[in-house]
Parts: C-alpha cells; sequence; structure tokens
C-alpha cells in the first residue's frame, strides 16, 4: 500500500495578555514581542491590538513536534509577560473587555486596515487558532479545500470557546465568528474549479485594488497564497495545549483522507455553501451540544453523533501519522465539554466574570 507523503503542520495562535489586577486586556506596549524576538525571530508578532501576542510555530514534520513547540512558545510568551507583570490567556473572546479601550498597535499594516474598515476593524478584538497543513501540489490542494470545507463546522464546533462579548453572555458558544463577520472576504470559501480559477480571482482583486495583498482573503479555509499550505482559519483559540494539538490531529487527518481518496480516484462528495453555512450557523450557537444537518440522509443529526462519524472516515490515515492519541482526546471534549461550556459554567457558579479569566489564564499553562 502506497505511504502517504508527509502532511507538515504550521500552527498559528494567538494569546490574550491580561493585567493580573484588573483581569482586564493590558497594553503590553510591545515589549513582549521585542523581548521575544531576540529568542525566537519571526515566530512571534504583534497583532492589531496591543493587547494580543501572535505565535507561529515552525514548519513541523509531525504533530509531535508541533506540540513541542506549542508547549515551548505558550511557556516563553508566560515568562516574557511575567516580567512585566502581566499575565496570558486563551479564549475566542475576552469576557469582558472593551475594544474601544483598546489601543492599536503602531504599524502601517494595521492603520491601512483600519483606513479602509473603521469600526469593523477596531472592534475585531478576538482571537484564533490558525492551522496550515503542506500540500506541495497547489491543483490537488485546491480540490482538497473544496472538499474539506464540509468538515469545518465539525472542526469549528469542537473548538467553540468565545460565549462573551464586552461583560454579557452572548447565547452563542462561539461569539468570535460573529464579530469578524464584518470584515469582507470572511466566512466559509468559494468553490474554485481549478488552481487557474483560484489565481485569475486573487489576480483581479489585486488589480482593481479590492486587496493590496492577496493575504487579504480572510475565509475559514484557504490555499494559502505564498505558501503550499492550505489554512484552516475557523477555529476559536484553545484554552490549553492538549486543546489546540487535538484539533491540529483531527484537521491534519482530515486532509491526509481526502489525498489519500484523491490518489484513488474518488472525492469526498462538494456541497452547497448555502448548506455548510447552516452547519457553520448551529456550530457557533450550539457548539457539541445541538443538532447539524446529515445533507447524505436530509436530516439533522446530534453534532456529537457526526463528529464521531468524522472520527470513522479518518480513522485509517490515523495510525499512519502517528497522531492517535492526539485525536482519542475528542472523546475528551465532548464528554467534559468545549471551552465555552467550561467558561459558562464557571460564570454560572461564580457570578462573576473575573473568574471566568482567571480560568482562561490558568488552562493557558495547564499542560506545559
Amino acid at each position: 500500500m502506497k505511504k502517504l507523503p508527509v502532511f507538515t503542520l504550521g500552527v498559528e495562535e494567538e494569546y490574550q495578555i491580561i493585567d493580573p489586577e484588573t483581569r482586564d486586556l493590558k497594553s503590553h506596549l510591545s515589549k513582549i514581542v521585542d523581548g521575544a524576538k531576540m529568542l525566537l525571530n519571526e515566530q512571534v508578532k504583534a497583532e492589531m491590538h496591543q493587547s494580543v501576542v501572535e505565535v507561529g510555530t515552525n514548519i513541523c514534520k509531525n504533530i509531535h513536534e508541533a506540540e513541542k513547540e506549542i508547549k515551548f512558545l505558550r511557556s516563553k510568551i508566560v515568562e516574557l509577560a511575567g516580567n512585566q507583570n502581566l499575565i496570558v490567556g486563551a479564549a475566542g473572546t475576552h469576557p469582558f473587555a472593551k475594544w474601544q479601550d483598546q489601543p492599536i498597535t503602531d504599524d502601517p499594516r494595521y492603520h491601512n486596515i483600519i483606513n479602509e474598515l473603521q469600526d469593523a476593524a477596531r472592534s475585531n478584538l478576538i482571537f484564533g487558532m490558525h492551522c496550515h497543513v503542506g500540500i506541495e501540489n497547489r491543483e490537488i490542494a485546491l480540490q482538497l479545500m473544496n472538499q474539506a470545507c464540509y468538515f469545518l463546522p465539525h472542526i469549528f464546533a469542537l473548538s467553540t470557546n468565545s460565549p462573551f462579548w464586552e461583560g454579557r453572555q452572548t447565547g452563542y458558544k462561539s461569539y468570535r465568528t460573529k464579530v469578524f463577520d464584518k470584515f469582507p472576504r470572511t466566512g466559509l470559501p468559494e468553490y474554485f474549479e481549478c488552481l487557474a480559477s483560484y489565481e485569475n480571482y486573487l489576480e483581479t482583486l489585486v488589480r482593481t485594488n479590492c486587496i493590496d495583498n492577496p493575504k487579504k482573503i480572510w475565509w475559514d479555509l484557504r490555499l494559502h497564497p505564498f505558501y503550499d499550505t492550505i489554512e484552516f482559519r475557523i477555529c476559536d483559540m484553545s484554552l490549553t495545549v492538549q486543546e489546540t494539538i487535538c484539533l491540529v490531529s483531527v484537521i491534519q487527518a482530515i486532509v491526509a483522507k481526502l489525498y489519500k481518496m484523491n490518489q484513488n480516484n474518488m472525492s469526498f462528495n462538494i456541497y452547497r455553501l448555502a448548506l455548510i453555512k447552516e452547519n457553520k450557523f448551529r456550530a457557533a450557537r450550539y457548539g457539541i451540544e445541538g443538532q447539524m444537518i446529515d445533507f447524505g440522509l436530509r436530516k439533522e443529526v446530534e453534532t456529537k453523533i457526526l463528529i464521531l462519524e468524522l472520527l470513522d472516515f479518518i480513522d485509517d490515515v490515523v495510525d499512519e501519522l502517528d497522531s492517535r492519541d492526539h485525536i482519542n482526546y475528542v472523546h475528551e471534549i465532548l464528554k467534559n465539554g468545549t471551552g465555552a461550556a467550561k467558561q459558562i459554567a464557571v460564570y454560572e457558579e461564580t457570578k462573576d466574570l473575573k473568574e471566568v479569566v482567571n480560568f482562561i489564564t490558568t488552562e493557558f499553562t495547564k499542560g506545559l
């Protein structure tokens, strides 16, 4: 049997920098990023808001390398934040911070985005996890992107971790996506029949001054314009390393399974975006607790059952990727709830959003 190629991984995480006294977000005045760059070069960078730090792994050959790097990066940011008397947390939104109070990073790139998008950009105080899966053949990668779109709500439901916004319980398990929806070129990706069609789309947007850079396609899943990767961008920021690595393992396995089918002259059904959007909404609203649509059966099915079916679908590639232990953590998420459910449980017990912040900062360092 033909061996799978190496599906390299790159993981990006966005962290909240928090004042230990007020539990509010706090500008680190680039000191954390500047300190990290001496050790980590381009693996750490500032984001639009000064209370956010983004980290990215190097290119990892497998899930074990990715886990080691994420643990190292989290540990280093905690250390550097501690030097500034600050703490670090991980969730898709901060429970009560107000975007109006957050200073913007002094960088031409962010000034340009704010000049164009105004309050839609200023209010984009959200935190995500992105996963790149390497594929050298971009034509195949595009076809896999088209097919993987179906699984985005399943992955998203497992990642939901942003139930609060500006001091309110929103009723959503992921309010982060509702905030990001205000941006153009977000949400589920368009279907493209071939690589030339995709590249023509990017070129058209640049030539007509819709964008100055193809990276301003902010879809939930995209064929990266500069790297030979498929980039999954739909996930909320995870509480723990274990959750991040679990989600990354599932994402890698989906790509590997779809690639294996492609090599055997098979392909996964491509469904209308209008239908997949229904499942994405349900994932945002209910996380893993609700129902999604099984398009093949044309009926509602418990989201947890569909996620178990996804695990069955990818099962024949998991051992070759050596990620079974990490993927098995999905069962823990299904049993104990996502980050959103855990945040809500803390709030229901304490009625105190500062205690929710305490929870997300404590969870951040688990397993390090």
